[in-house]
């Protein structure tokens, strides 16, 4: 069954309350978002899709506290996001790991930041390195893997400072299909391990109606929420079912809108 759910913030991890944004030039005032609303609980796996243009990587970038929005405000446990901070794990499709670090290195990076001392930060790491499945490849160069393996380390960095919340925008859009879909599984078996909050920014509609517990369609001109679509199909979903093919064609549909 697919259908429209809307939510109260009482119980809500992240509240995106009347965000706005706007940009100004010398030349014209651009409105990237208006009054978006939707919440996300705690726990739950929500993605985000919508037309170009329609701000999703601005609103992902006002989450994670890297822009601070012109209206409205973004609550995080009930706090309102001032500004980046550990309480957000972020995963981006570039991977951004450091050439020099080892796959250890990386994935500690963080926790130094942090100051955690370091037998309980070595201890970490190969808890995350574990939970992704790269335990072999601790010693390894970023120039030494694959993509895939590549942005299994990013969530293994993202997820070793025990985050609130992981954020994650378009991070398999740079990978081959077949690679896709296998971080796809390991990401749903790494957030059912976890409980992590997990919010997901696409342009793939299938990708979200394979992950996601809700979809937030958004519509541009300027960004917007459409409609929030709840996805209530068993996992693993097969993209031959029926009810996966009903969720995708509603929110091209959508939109299309």
């Amino acid at each position: 069954m697919i259908e429209s759910e809307d939510r109260s913030d009482a119980d809500a991890k992240v509240v995106v309350d009347g965000v706005g944004k706007v940009y100004n030039s010398e030349r014209q005032r651009v409105r990237a978002l208006a009054g978006v609303d939707f919440t996300v609980a705690d726990g739950e796996f929500v993605c985000l899709v919508g037309p170009s243009g329609c701000g999703k990587t601005t609103l992902f970038r006002t989450i994670a506290g890297l822009e601070a929005p012109t209206d409205g405000e973004v609550r995080l446990a009930g706090a309102p996001v001032t500004g980046p901070g550990t309480d957000r794990g972020m995963i981006f499709q570039e991977y951004g790991l450091f050439p020099w670090r080892t796959v250890r290195g990386n994935v500690a990076f963080g926790l130094e930041e942090q100051g955690v001392p370091e037998p309980d930060r070595s201890q970490r790491v190969e808890e995350m390195l574990g939970l992704v499945g790269l335990g072999e490849f601790a010693g390894a160069y970023p120039k030494e893997l694959s993509g895939g393996m590549k942005q299994r380390v990013g969530i293994a960095r993202a997820l070793a400072v025990d985050p609130e919340i992981l954020l994650a925008d378009e991070p398999f859009g740079s990978v081959d299909a077949q690679t896709r879909e296998m971080l796809h599984a390991e990401l749903l078996r790494i957030w059912s391990e976890t409980g992590k909050t997990v919010l997901f920014v696409t342009h793939d509609v299938e990708e979200a109606v394979t992950l996601a517990d809700r979809v937030v369609v958004m519509a541009a001109n300027p960004g917007r929420v459409n409609e929030v679509v709840d996805v209530d199909l068993d996992r693993p979903r097969e993209r031959t079912a029926s009810g996966f093919a009903e969720a995708v064609e509603r929110i091209r549909t959508l939109i299309g809108d």
